[in-house]
């Protein structure tokens, strides 16, 4: 975790993965980048007119004198910032492009709670980021003047395809020193014997090292309720979860399940590509 992007609009909920990415880098001895996409009004992005620049000019000296702003934060004190980088596209794209420019490890982004949960995280730039990057996404919904990580749940259905993400979670519950517990979610639609999860499991961890892990099967209504509800009774600090990019979450998360998850969780949920 050596660079870590973090994507901003300049809103509290920025701000918050802002303050995370700055206590993981103090931890690491990480870089951050910061971006802003630009998202300029509809009839100044499509115009070709030279009589937009000056309101096109406007809006950029806005997200540079935010930049500004934001630099001088406290919290930012004796680190390494890579400033001013302002996308000229669709965020997921900037993102992107900056994550391969930069060789990115890290993308950390704020989103909303419970309430704004649908407008901000569903269709909007974090959900869009989360369905392409490459790399692993964090994404910070509160304030955290402590964030910790060493108690870290991942959910798996323990499957073939499942095995690249995971290792990713390993990489990062190493660097940051957590204990990864893998939890399987039984469910009545989706029941399994103890014998096929064992040997499924079994399979799925013979070249895994698990010398930081331990391995759980919870058993519970739906898959999204298991998960929250085993991440609370074994007081979880963070969510992990592998996702397919655009296909949507690994095929156990099926449906609107992940959505639920992230909306219901009230605490860090983090990404990995399968």
């Amino acid at each position: 975790m050596k660079r870590i992007l973090v994507p901003t609009d300049f809103s509290e909920q920025a701000e918050n993965a802002l303050k995370v990415a700055a206590q993981m880098a103090k931890k690491n001895g990480s870089e951050i980048y910061i971006l802003n996409s630009l998202e300029l009004p509809t009839h100044l992005s499509n115009s070709g007119s030279t009589g937009a620049m000056p309101e096109s000019l406007y809006f950029i000296k806005l997200a540079e004198k935010y930049f500004d702003e934001l630099l001088k934060k406290p919290y930012l004190d004796g680190l390494l910032i890579h400033e001013a980088i302002i996308g000229h596209g669709e965020i997921y794209n900037d993102v992107s492009e900056v994550v391969k420019e930069k060789d990115i490890d890290l993308i950390i982004m704020g989103s909303h709670g419970i309430n704004g949960f649908m407008e901000i995280f569903i269709g909007s730039n974090t959900e869009k980021v989360v369905r392409t990057s490459k790399i692993p996404v964090l994404v910070i919904k509160n304030e955290h003047l402590d964030f910790k990580t060493d108690n870290f749940v991942y959910a798996t259905d323990f499957s073939k395809e499942c095995k690249a993400s995971f290792k990713e979670a390993q990489k990062f519950a190493e660097a940051t020193n957590s204990h990864l517990n893998l939890v399987y979610v039984n469910t009545p639609s989706g029941f399994k014997t103890t014998k096929e999860i064992n040997e499924r499991i079994k399979d799925f961890v013979k070249d895994q090292n698990g010398e930081s892990s331990s391995i759980h099967i919870y058993n519970d209504t739906s898959i999204e309720k298991g998960i929250l509800n085993f991440a609370s009774e074994t007081n979880a600090n963070l969510i992990g979860m592998g996702t397919h990019g655009r296909k949507g979450i690994s095929h156990f998360f099926n449906g609107s399940v992940s959505e639920d998850l992230v909306n219901h969780a009230n605490m860090p949920v983090m990404t990995f590509k399968i």
